[in-house]
């Protein structure tokens, strides 16, 4: 029910994902509306479940609102079946911030973790995997750290990727370069074993397959993100501004309009469905505020796919082997620094 074109755009999305995907689907919301733009859609609403509630978490409430004050909305009421397997994924294009709160906090981390984070698909020249993008705005170096191990779980089992390359988001290449915050995160994802670290990468070199999974804090993972998505549709407006200005280049348009479309495809962060909040020991995908039926019908099979990959597990198995290389490290250190050798005696 959250979102800007809530709940038409959703709902018609779901409708749209029940026709494509082999999935059942339990929509929480206002069982009157739901019915409503079923029937416009002709669609039978009786192949799906509906849980009702007319309590709504909006984009300017309190994030902490899902778990105090309205435990009865839609995604409050969503995230505590997920947490109860009474579903098997959770998608919403409500607000970030309570999505986030409660599913850390209804549905838990994945054991180990310190920090969840929204892990989205930058189109690039390959797919990249941004993270964080929103969740956390201010982390540790250990949490950028875990970020690359999580990461690198994702690009591994979601598109194959043998030995994803994770690089730090920072102003310059140099080791040197950046805050405190990205010189030691620089050097805990140099040293990490289970990491393919590539080093620094600038913004200006991302969009050229430099990296598999890109680490950063939520606000500077943000204002990437929506950069890359203003800078996007600006390109795409002046190129059908210049295709369609003329006779001549409409003619051109008309040739080209396969590549075109294939471009556009290419660009379109709705093609990538929703963005996951990795880390969280079950499925739950945000989709963006302002989807339309496409970009949720996408979300919905973000989600279908990660729920059945096993990812999470391949994520928990990886973080409990990091942990546990970590506990051994420190106690080594600590014998090393109990021995001490005794002063001999004159």
């Amino acid at each position: 029910m959250g979102g800007d074109h809530a709940p038409e755009e959703t709902v018609k999305g779901a409708l749209q994902a029940s026709r494509e995907y082999n999935a059942s689907f339990i929509l929480v919301g206002n069982r009157n509306d739901i019915e409503r733009i079923a029937a416009e859609n002709d669609f039978d609403i009786r192949r799906m479940d509906i849980v009702h509630t007319e309590t709504v978490i909006r984009m300017e409430d309190n994030p902490l609102c899902v778990v105090r004050g309205k435990q009865d909305s839609s995604m409050s009421i969503g995230l505590r079946m997920l947490a109860e397997g009474k579903g098997d994924a959770f998608v919403s294009t409500g607000n970030t911030g309570a999505l986030f709160t409660g599913a850390t906090l209804i549905v838990r981390k994945i054991k180990g973790i310190q920090r969840a984070g929204i892990g989205t698909i930058v189109p690039m020249q390959n797919p990249v995997l941004l993270l964080d993008t929103g969740a956390n705005v201010t982390v540790t170096d250990e949490n950028l750290e875990q970020f690359g191990i999580i990461g690198s779980a994702y690009m591994s089992k979601m598109y194959g990727i043998r030995k994803p390359r994770v690089g730090l988001l920072n102003n310059g290449s140099e080791s040197c370069k950046g805050t405190e915050l990205q010189q030691n995160a620089y050097r805990r994802l140099d040293q990490n074993p289970d990491i393919f670290f590539v080093g620094n990468i600038e913004a200006s070199v991302l969009p050229f397959d430099t990296c598999d999974v890109i680490v950063a804090d939520g606000f500077t993972g943000n204002i990437f993100l929506k950069g890359i998505e203003g800078f996007g549709k600006l390109l795409l407006g002046k190129l059908k501004e210049m295709f369609y200005s003329n006779t001549a280049t409409k003619l051109a348009a008309l040739s080209m309009k396969k590549q075109i479309d294939a471009m556009k495809k290419q660009f379109d962060p709705s093609e990538h469905g929703g963005s996951p909040i990795l880390g969280i020991s079950k499925p739950v995908v945000k989709a963006h505020g302002s989807s339309d039926a496409k970009a949720f019908k996408n979300a919905i099979g973000r989600a279908i796919d990660y729920a059945s990959s096993g990812v999470i597990y391949d994520i928990s198995d990886t973080v409990q082997a990091y942990t546990a290389r970590k506990k051994a490290e420190a106690a080594a250190q600590k014998e090393q620094e109990a021995a001490v050798p005794q002063e001999q005696n004159d």
